[in-house]
Order: structure tokens, then sequence, then C-alpha cells
């Protein structure tokens, strides 16, 4: 199982054991995280394997 954490503050949102396309947004610092396979036909366990989402702020989410 690979671990999904927050690209900005670091808690650890889910644990996965593969995915094409996931978006979770952190309830502690409210960053969109989006990661993305690197490819649909690679296998689940080889998919973007143990890298941490990007930090893409949704200036709309002021809290």
């Amino acid at each position: 199982m690979q671990e999904i954490r927050c690209g900005q503050c670091g808690r650890k949102l889910a644990a996965v054991r593969g995915f094409l396309e996931l978006q979770i947004k952190c309830p502690r610092c409210r960053t969109l995280n989006h990661l993305k396979a690197e490819s649909p036909l690679t296998s689940p366990s080889s998919a973007t394997s143990h890298q941490e989402a990007p930090c893409l702020r949704n200036p709309s989410s002021h809290g």
C-alpha cells in the first residue's frame, strides 16, 4: 500500500493500492492534492510509487 500525504503540510490523507487519478483536499490546510498515474497501462503497484502530491492551493477556499 502507498501512503498519500499532503504536499503542503505532510498530513497522511490515504493509503491506496493503485489509482489512475486521485484528488484529495486536506482537512488540515485545505490544499487540493492531485495525483495521476504515469500511464493507465502500468500496474497499480508501479504507478507513481512513493510520490507526494504537488501543492495546489484553491483560491476560493479561504476557510
